[in-house]
């Protein structure tokens, strides 16, 4: 029998991209003789991070509808065309067994395209709120992987499943990295820990947040993980001192989220399903600023079932200091949000969607 082929698009952020990632190391553990390839688009980050995962790209001259009036619109026809027919010649050479969507314009004319060539595509949708690009496949693919609840509004509700995201597989027990983690970032076991995450990138209204409430934290005897993104990393890392420390980005996130009592956090799909599996306390204060609003949605699926806190930018003035002060004088209310967001966890989740992609293999009916 001849190796399978896994044909996977996603991307254009790292919420499109680490989940492709994913499922595509499941697929090779289980297949070492399978062949993959990526399609992404040409000028962004899944060009990069792709190779350095370790398998091959093609790129597609595409890109998104800007949501306001712009002069780039009008080269959206001809980015697509160009897409299309760069899409057939890959699937006519490269023959997938199965193509894999996670979201992102990339994908949206490559699944379009193997779909008409009868190949089974399974898409993956992160948010609680369906992507663009995903809701436009959804008609013609096989499967939908999903991480929430009432996806019935976006998708035929007979070929949903609900698996939950791909996540690190290092960040479950880390209750037992306790010790380790306090001794790798230096804290003080008699300390509560706040951890603030921002994205890789940063979060501009967390740093600014963290930044004018580092005298309340001092304050209430808490020391602080300030993870404030590469974009401001000149701007606050004078701020470190004995209990407060800055980084641009955290390497061992395993060990940073072990060392953590409270979590301040955004509310990236990826980002809500890890700490989900991580089982502590978290504030989440959404970004505004993206697509269809989608993280204060995730925050909201969450925090619906009592197992978060959800801030709004436009709230932390006037909340934010007393729902911090009433989360951390309370392990009651710690302990309730911790165990009703560990509920939510799906700790199987690239099993589950590899599961799935293994059921299209075995009703494949591809025709070139």
């Amino acid at each position: 029998m001849k190796p399978y082929k896994f044909i996977i698009s996603g991307g254009g952020t790292g919420g499109h991209i680490y989940p492709a990632i994913a499922i595509a190391d499941e697929l090779q553990q289980r297949y070492p003789e399978a062949e993959f390839l990526f399609v992404g688009a040409e000028d962004r980050m899944e060009m990069e991070k792709v190779p350095q995962a370790g398998y091959k790209i093609e790129g597609l001259w595409i890109s998104g509808l800007q949501r306001k009036i712009s002069l780039k619109n009008l080269m959206f026809p001809f980015k697509l065309i160009s897409s299309l027919l760069k899409s057939r010649k890959i699937l006519k050479k490269f023959k997938p067994t199965v193509a894999i969507g996670t979201g992102g314009y990339a994908s949206a004319p490559l699944l379009r395209s193997a779909s008409r060539k009868g190949i089974p595509c399974l898409i993956q949708e992160q948010n609680s709120h369906a992507g663009i690009t995903n809701k436009w496949l959804s008609s013609k693919a096989s499967a939908i992987c999903v991480a929430y609840n009432k996806m019935e509004k976006f998708f035929p509700s007979e070929k949903i499943v609900f698996t939950g995201n791909p996540v690190r597989q290092d960040l479950i027990d880390i209750s037992e990295k306790r010790g380790e983690a306090q001794q790798f970032f230096n804290l003080d076991g008699n300390k509560k820990t706040l951890l603030v995450l921002g994205g890789s990138l940063g979060a501009k209204k967390i740093n600014e947040l963290i930044n004018t409430s580092l005298l309340f934290f001092e304050e209430k005897n808490v020391q602080v993980i300030w993870q404030c993104g590469k974009f401001y990393e000149e701007t606050y890392k004078n701020k470190s001192t004995e209990t407060t420390q800055v980084h641009a980005y955290l390497n061992r996130m395993d060990l940073a989220y072990a060392a953590a009592d409270i979590i301040i956090s955004r509310a990236g799909a990826l980002s809500v399903s890890e700490l989900c599996l991580v089982g502590k306390p978290v504030i989440f204060i959404p970004s505004p600023n993206v697509a269809e609003d989608h993280q204060t949605k995730n925050a909201q699926a969450v925090s619906e079932n009592n197992a978060a806190i959800l801030l709004k930018e436009n709230q932390l003035d006037e909340h934010f200091e007393r729902n911090f002060s009433a989360l951390l004088s309370s392990e009651e209310k710690q302990k309730e949000l911790s165990e009703n967001i560990k509920k939510m966890a799906k700790p199987n989740a690239t099993k589950d969607i590899v599961r799935e992609i293994e059921k299209l293999i075995s009703k494949q009916k591809t025709s070139y």
